[in-house]
């Protein structure tokens, strides 16, 4: 096996923000064989200090590459180490055969163009990919990079680039899971035979069979329009017979929510998974001004304050900044968080608008921040939580595995929600695609105990709405 052995295979050359990206991205190019630069392993030990993601992706690709040349031979070092095998890594490729992972042991020099002068590590990737194409020209050589600007320059020097897709949780955003679907004007002659409806503890339930309920999810919206508006959501599937409920109609000044009423369809549903004691995890996604911190207040104030379901609420969220950095902050944790945090300042005047006058107003605003905890991401590592109301906001900052590592922090009786907007994104090398909120919506659509819906109308003012339309 070596570099220049006639083979479909392709060779794939990976930048240093791939690895620091995704540390399992050497399993990750199924059959296909892999080559590092020195000046790739020379920026993974620069950057490998640190408590920063990336510095513990950098240390947990450096943990790979030291199993895999424990196991290999130093024969192979220059003919291809075999990727097979490695201990505690997960691979969708398990089963097939993997490829080799090649280093780069001595000079390989390719002539850039005077277009691409200076010994800066990037160039020092393309004349490596260069040499390869020269070398093994009867195999395909390709760049993987996360870094826009690389690819381009690997376009102009006559390169074939590509980003890395294998942590894109979908193809494209617009097949993101709505939580919502529309019942066709036909949908009860197609649906009706052996339907049954009943009442439970003033619950009313339907239940249903035919095609269209396949595609369904559990805890799902589906709604029909008209003179007779219907809403529920899906509780049960078993094949083509489904299980639906009436939901609660949160619109009715006579139904609030610690006095909030949902203003539309979507923030009628929110709250109703937002409330409902069997959802554990929710998601909700919306542009600016949609609802989604108010609506997920409101109804951890009444579970904690008036039903007592939940002992108090935790807010966290990324701290990315805007605009420049301010520097570092005084004060305890919850003091340095408390500048990020004002879409909870924001929300908690909304909801502490008494009658009882600057005092009532006072003691109300008092009450409510003693139930309300601010806490950084951190610090979340290694911790649990136990009957705690959790409320992530801008969480499409966040990758999977920050994700995954905030998720499982949850304990018995602890509600999870996420809050975010796939179209603010500040966190470099994440899009829409691969950003954690996007993941969470499409891995839990199937769980019972999971719910989301993506509001759609601006509710905050027609300023706020129209500056969303047309900037």
């Amino acid at each position: 096996m070596g570099l220049k052995s006639r083979t479909t295979k392709k060779l794939f050359v990976l930048d240093t923000n791939v690895l620091m990206h995704d540390p399992t991205a050497l399993f990750r190019f199924a059959e296909h064989d892999i080559f590092l630069p020195m000046v790739v392993l020379e920026e993974l030990d620069r950057a490998k200090k640190g408590t920063s993601e990336v510095a513990r992706n950098v240390r947990q690709v450096s943990r790979f590459l030291a199993d895999l040349m424990s196991r290999g031979t130093p024969a192979q070092i220059s003919s291809g180490l075999p990727l097979a095998g490695a201990r505690n890594v997960e691979t969708p490729h398990q089963e097939a055969e993997l490829g080799h992972l090649f280093f780069q042991t001595h000079l390989q020099p390719a002539q850039l163009p005077d277009s691409l002068p200076g010994n800066v590590p990037d160039n020092n990737i393309l004349g490596t990919a260069l040499a390869l194409k020269e070398m093994a020209n009867d195999r395909q050589v390709i760049l993987v990079s996360k870094d826009i600007n690389l690819r381009i320059k690997a376009a102009v020097v006559g390169l074939v680039a590509e980003d890395y897709h294998n942590d894109q949780a979908l193809d494209d955003l617009d097949l993101l899971y709505s939580g919502q679907t529309e019942l066709g004007p036909d949908f009860w002659d197609r649906h009706s035979k052996d339907m049954a409806s009943w009442q439970e503890e003033g619950r009313t339930f339907y239940r249903v069979s035919g095609p269209d309920t396949r595609e369904w999810y559990i805890n799902q919206l589906v709604y029909q329009e008209g003179e007779q508006p219907f809403e529920a959501i899906v509780r049960r599937k078993e094949g083509e017979d489904a299980i639906i409920e009436w939901i609660a109609d949160y619109r009715s000044s006579k139904h609030s929510v610690w006095g909030i009423n949902a203003l539309n369809r979507e923030q009628n549903f929110a709250l109703n998974l937002l409330m409902d004691p069997e959802v554990d995890f929710v998601t909700l996604l919306g542009t600016a001004g949609t609802g989604k911190t108010l609506l997920t207040l409101a109804a951890g104030l009444s579970q904690v304050l008036d039903s007592n379901r939940y002992r108090e609420i935790i807010m966290t969220r990324v701290t990315v900044p805007v605009g420049e950095d301010i520097g570092f902050l005084p004060g305890t944790e919850e003091e340095k968080m408390t500048p990020w945090m004002g879409a909870l300042t924001d929300n908690l005047e909304v909801l502490t608008q008494t009658s009882g006058g600057d005092w009532g107003r006072a003691a109300t605003d008092e009450l409510l921040r003693s139930k309300i905890r601010i806490q950084s991401l951190n610090f979340m590592r290694g911790r649990t939580f136990l009957d705690k109301y959790i409320i992530l906001d801008e969480a499409q900052n966040l990758t999977p595995k920050q994700m995954k590592t905030l998720i499982t922090r949850a304990g018995p009786g602890t509600k999870v929600v996420c809050l975010g907007n796939l179209a603010q994104i500040d966190t470099p090398y994440l899009t829409e695609t691969t950003s954690g909120l996007t993941y969470v919506v499409d891995r839990f659509k199937n769980w019972p105990h999971s719910g989301h819906i993506t509001l759609l109308r601006g509710e905050r003012s027609r300023l706020s709405d129209y500056a969303s339309e047309i900037l």
